[in-house]
């Protein structure tokens, strides 16, 4: 095999060929065999192992919460590899129709904080929208289950913070859906950029597509199967509008953050991990994009605090450009186009990476002791784990009690990247970010943003 055939193992994605920036994060965890790793953490709550061992079958008890579009892939990913005993979504019709490949072994519920007063439950995966994620990530490490929670993890700056504290505090292992980290070809380019081949001082820019327009909507009754209350959760009570719900959720900024936490918290992540700066964050952040349905006087604070009545219609940012400062001199620019992708780029040469290759000048001319020395590169980038699939490396970390390949410091860090650049866009300006400290720099305005106020009766309780 050469060295481009190995390094673009192509046999990973049989079907994929993500040129196109709308390809949907469902096709790819269909057509990837996904891979991780891991290191050491302290190897205690030995009672979830136990339990396995004690199985009939030797499997995790598995339970799955948002279980429509990706949330269904990943439940049925963990159902693959333990007992899935329960399954949890506001829309019934999903959880019965998830419910039902398990020919009654999986009970359903509507609420997660029933679910979790069942004592059988080891891990749990989260694939609800964006806005639920923080809350019942907590919920589920501190009722003493391990975690697979979909990306992107958080709605806002602080909620990343808050899930931190209860991972170091409850000593769970977190995995993030980020399956980029499980790909032989970003981590080959990680592992290039990181290893000054390319030079010191490196940007990255991340090509991310850009989000639909839409609206203004019009109302309608919400489906019989569908608490809709229960799905606003933390988010200002509003009429229900089928184009806000399910998979439409994430071009609205009530819930998301659009292509920016989207396609962001991928290619970001990669961008920020090869930059070595996967535990820090940037200290400027300017950038401008094109946000539908924004009046002129729109007032980011008010409009999260639920005092400014939008159009209803998409909101998140449709076209963009945003530059990304780092203390080492690397930056990271995220725009929308074109194509789909990254580059890394030195005074020594670039490189091209997305999900259907790996290319530039360098990657032809690798020899036979580069191609070793990569492979040992990646060993270390996977934690030392075997490179057996992403869902797998989740299971095998939590028999292990070890840190997975998609541990949770490092993607708070490149989630806040994320948010940053919507922040910035929103204010319309230059933002400084204190990296250390975690927040704005003589910005009180900006501050009031790392955070949103919750709808009574959705705090969360960390």
């Amino acid at each position: 095999m050469s060295t481009k055939e190995t390094i673009s193992d192509r046999s990973m994605y049989p079907a994929a060929r993500l040129t196109k920036a709308q390809q949907s994060r469902r096709d790819f965890l269909k057509s990837t065999a996904l891979f991780a790793g891991t290191a050491a953490a302290p190897a205690l709550w030995s009672g979830t192992v136990a339990r396995a061992a004690a199985s009939p079958n030797g499997k995790l008890n598995v339970a799955a919460i948002g279980v429509g579009g990706q949330g269904s892939g990943i439940g049925h990913a963990a159902g693959q590899l333990g007992n899935m005993v329960a399954c949890c979504d506001v829309d019934r019709e999903r959880a019965e129709k998830f419910a039902a490949k398990y020919e009654g072994r999986c009970a359903t519920y509507g609420d997660y904080r029933k679910l979790f007063e069942r004592k059988d439950i080891d891990v749990v995966t989260i694939g609800t929208p964006d806005h639920w994620h923080a809350a019942i990530a907590i919920a589920a490490l501190q009722s003493g289950r391990d975690v697979y929670c979909e990306k992107p993890l958080t709605l806002t700056i602080d909620e990343g913070k808050l899930i931190c504290q209860v991972v170091k505090k409850t000593k769970r292992v977190f995995q993030v859906g980020t399956q980029q980290r499980s790909d032989k070809r970003f981590l080959s380019a990680i592992a290039l950029a990181r290893s000054g081949r390319l030079g010191k001082v490196l940007t990255a820019t991340c090509s991310i597509g850009g989000a639909p327009k839409g609206g203004p909507f019009a109302g309608s009754p919400p489906p019989s199967s569908l608490d809709w209350d229960y799905w606003l959760g933390q988010a200002p009570m509003v009429p229900y509008i089928r184009e806000r719900c399910h998979g439409e959720f994430r071009w609205w900024l009530e819930y998301s953050g659009g292509k920016l936490t989207d396609w962001g918290a991928h290619h970001i992540d990669i961008a920020q991990w090869g930059l070595g700066a996967e535990h820090t964050g940037p200290i400027e952040i300017d950038g401008a994009g094109q946000f539908p349905n924004l009046p002129d006087n729109f007032d980011p604070v008010a409009f999260f605090a639920g005092q400014q009545k939008l159009v209803d219609g998409y909101n998140t940012a449709t076209e963009f450009k945003v530059n990304l400062a780092f203390d080492s001199g690397s930056k990271i620019i995220v725009q929308d186009g074109p194509d789909n992708g990254i580059w890394f780029k030195g005074d020594k040469g670039e490189i091209f990476v997305n999900r259907d290759r790996l290319t530039g000048p360098m990657i032809d001319g690798l020899t036979d002791d580069d191609q070793r020395w990569l492979n040992s590169e990646l060993d270390k980038l996977y934690k030392g784990m075997p490179r057996r699939g992403h869902m797998v490396n989740f299971f095998e970390c939590v028999k292990a009690r070890k840190e997975p390949v998609s541990d949770v410091w490092s993607h708070h860090r490149e989630l806040t990247s994320c948010h940053l650049c919507n922040l910035a866009m929103l204010l319309k300006r230059k933002l400084r970010w204190d990296p250390v400290k975690e927040a704005f720099i003589g910005d009180q305005q900006a501050d009031a943003l790392i955070s949103r106020p919750r709808r009574k009766g959705y705090e969360l309780h960390a």
